[in-house]
């Protein structure tokens, strides 16, 4: 079954661009909020890397939900949607001074850490503004994902968090210091994860962690941890929206929490990987000498996943009905990767015909580029087109 989409409206447009259904995003948004509140202590952080496009992040603030940046870029794009700086959290293995300074200046929520040479600086810009940050330390698991190695970020060789053999210590650092406060820990083992037992092995680590924190009467206030909900990439018609209530409902009956402590997630891709499409229209189909090719006019410019990741995306002919043949369908870009998919079934493709990138709301029009000098996508969007 092909998603239902404006092509009369497509036809108008110049290929390739983004395509965003705002139904999908806020069915989508109204899911975690009514899913979040069946439990009083959660709070939800979208993580803006996934997709910063300015109306998307609208939505998302109007739906209640705070920010996860990781980078001072991504700050300033919270910010300017909306967000309160004090439902913002600040993330990233390397936070340049100006980013520090950036957060500090705002009073965000959060610095989530990640080594002792950076909580040194933390406390340093915070002591010459005069102010206390507070600060969750990210926590290096040592708990499998079971997904792809380059998203994988919670086993002792990432590089990512702080060793778990380290935790005390740095703990202990940072009650010394004046100008920074400690509030909480923070996880993130990986992303686009479909396995949930993964996130129950996390949570039987934290509750280790927990337990050895209780007996040094270390008292922990908040427990972020992190995001990584997977989507289906191979049916976005039939399941658009991913199992929140069984996500939220891991934490809830793996975790000891205290009655006052509060919980954090850090959703990205779940939120609007399916809200989004990458439309792109055929310029010719080539006939090689052992199978066809289907040449459109996007390229990893424009959806990198499928060349960084090998990543799946379902590719549907929007405009063609006839029987299905097989291709191998491919972008314009001088490089061999620059392929969506190889022998893939598509109803005859003839030039012209407009082609679905299906699921690319999330990694997508947010790590576009301008290699060979093209233009960055435009996105457009169902309540407007």
């Amino acid at each position: 079954m092909k998603g239902t989409f404006p092509i009369h409206k497509f036809r108008e447009l110049r290929t390739p661009f983004y395509y965003y259904d705002t139904k999908v995003l806020r069915d989508t948004l109204s899911c975690i909020r009514t899913e979040a509140a069946r439990y009083g202590n959660y709070s939800v952080h979208y993580a803006v890397k996934a997709n910063a496009n300015p109306k998307v992040l609208a939505i998302i603030r109007e739906n209640g939900l705070g920010a996860d940046c990781v980078s001072g870029g991504e700050i300033r794009a919270a910010i300017k949607a909306g967000f309160p700086t004090g439902k913002i959290v600040f993330a990233g293995v390397g936070k340049a001074d100006w980013e520090i300074n950036l957060g500090l200046d705002y009073d965000i929520f959060c610095f989530n850490v990640e080594s002792v040479p950076e909580l040194e600086i933390i406390n340093e810009l915070a002591a010459a503004k005069g102010k206390v940050a507070n600060v969750a330390f990210r926590i290096n698991p040592n708990v499998g994902a079971h997904t792809h190695a380059n998203i994988t970020t919670g086993l002792a060789e990432n590089k990512f968090g702080i060793s778990m053999q380290d935790m005390d210590h740095v703990i202990d650092v940072a009650q010394e210091m004046k100008n920074v406060k400690f509030i909480g820990l923070h996880f993130h083992i990986g992303s686009q994860i479909t396995d949930l037992t993964s996130f129950q092995s996390l949570c039987s680590r934290v509750t280790e962690i927990q337990e050895n924190m209780a007996r040094r009467r270390i008292l922990v206030e908040n427990l972020n941890f992190g995001g990584g909900l997977g989507i289906d990439y191979h049916h976005p018609n039939h399941l658009p929206i991913p199992d929140f209530k069984e996500y939220f409902a891991i934490f809830h009956k793996h975790m000891k929490l205290r009655p006052e402590q509060q919980v954090h997630f850090e959703p990205g891709r779940s939120v609007v990987g399916q809200c989004g499409t990458l439309i792109t229209k055929v310029l010719y189909v080539k006939e090689g000498a052992s199978k066809n090719f289907a040449i459109v006019d996007a390229g990893f410019t424009e959806l990198i996943r499928p060349a960084l990741y090998q990543a799946y995306h379902r590719i549907e002919n929007l405009t063609s009905d006839e029987a299905e043949e097989v291709y191998d369908v491919v972008g314009p870009i001088c490089e061999s990767s620059d392929s969506f998919g190889k022998s893939v079934d598509l109803n005859k493709v003839r030039r012209g015909d407009l082609i679905a990138l299906r699921s690319a709301g999330a990694y997508g029009e947010i790590m576009a580029s301008q290699y060979n000098c093209r233009q960055l996508p435009k996105a457009y969007f169902s309540d407007t087109l």
